[in-house]
């Protein structure tokens, strides 16, 4: 053993949300490790939002706690927002009399670390007029503002929520370099919750996968890749796969003797397991980011 003790940005501990009858978040665990860019992936509901919102003590949980850098959130809440850059899922910008100059230099007052030289140049990068007011700001314009105030004092923390959203195409590659030479120039640790996974794969190098409130995996971007692949095999007529490896997105060939699917498990037990029940492996090929995480989220997959 080399003695590496990894350490955590974030840890919540049995982390419960409810919303009259409705779970929204269940007894979750997250591990986020201290530095890493760590994607949150589910489809909407799943409960992406309401974690960030316990995070930064916005909403109070029934039950669990969480941490950010070891202070606990609901007893330090104004210690940990300090220390946290955030992007809302809603673009609505607060005190939407003020102008983006203004609500700027507001914002600037409650972050010591706030660096004046980069917030200019955030706003030449992200074309965010200062005289502008905020409410006559458009979606894709409201959203780059919030980079702005996310990124200029600099905190060691960012949770962002559906960061892309509103963005063109053109605005939104610029954001995510702007975003990488943002990381590349200070340590920081980074949860963004998506549903875009293939926008911020290449930033990626943890992930969790929330369904229904539940976290279903939790892992590096490397062990993820590793152990979700998709099998391409020839069966016999009338085959059914051993139940421990059913998973997601099964498909047959027309005449119904192959068959392909995502599945979870080392590469070599899988293909095991799927020779020992007379299944013969033709194929085996990674997957995407975002196809190996949502495998987790089948109703079939692997407990």
């Amino acid at each position: 053993m080399s003695g590496f003790l990894e350490t955590f940005a974030v840890t919540t501990h049995g982390l419960s949300m409810c919303y009259g009858k409705q779970a929204a978040l269940d007894a979750v665990d997250f591990r986020v490790p201290d530095g890493a860019v760590y994607v949150l992936i589910g489809a909407n509901g799943a409960g992406k939002s309401t974690a960030m919102k316990v995070l930064l003590n916005l909403e109070r949980p029934h039950a669990g706690r969480a941490e950010v850098f070891g202070l606990d959130t609901a007893s330090h809440g104004p210690e940990v927002r300090a220390q946290v850059g955030y992007i809302p899922e809603t673009h609505e910008q607060p005190y939407s009399w003020l102008t983006c100059g203004q609500l700027m230099r507001h914002v600037a007052m409650h972050y010591p670390a706030w660096d004046h030289a980069y917030a200019t140049r955030l706003t030449e990068v992200f074309r965010i007029g200062p005289d502008r007011k905020t409410r006559t700001l458009s979606k894709g314009e409201a959203r780059r503002l919030q980079f702005v105030l996310a990124l200029a004092h600099r905190p060691p923390l960012l949770l962002l929520d559906e960061p892309t959203d509103g963005l063109d195409p053109v605005m939104r590659n610029r954001t995510l370099a702007e975003l990488a030479g943002h990381l590349a120039d200070a340590p920081t640790t980074v949860i963004i919750a998506t549903h875009h996974v293939q926008e911020v794969e290449s930033l990626a190098d943890h992930v969790g996968v929330l369904s229904a409130g539940r976290l279903v995996a939790q892992m590096s971007r490397d062990e993820l890749r590793r152990t979700v692949r998709r099998y391409r095999v020839e069966v016999p007529e009338g085959w059914q796969a051993p139940p421990e490896l059913r998973t997601s997105n099964l498909r047959r060939s027309a005449g119904g003797r192959e068959v392909q699917w995502s599945l979870i498990g080392e590469e070599h037990d899988v293909a095991a397991r799927l020779t020992a029940a007379g299944a013969s492996v033709r194929d085996v090929t990674p997957l995407a980011l975002e196809e190996a995480a949502l495998a987790f989220t089948s109703e079939e997959a692997g407990r």
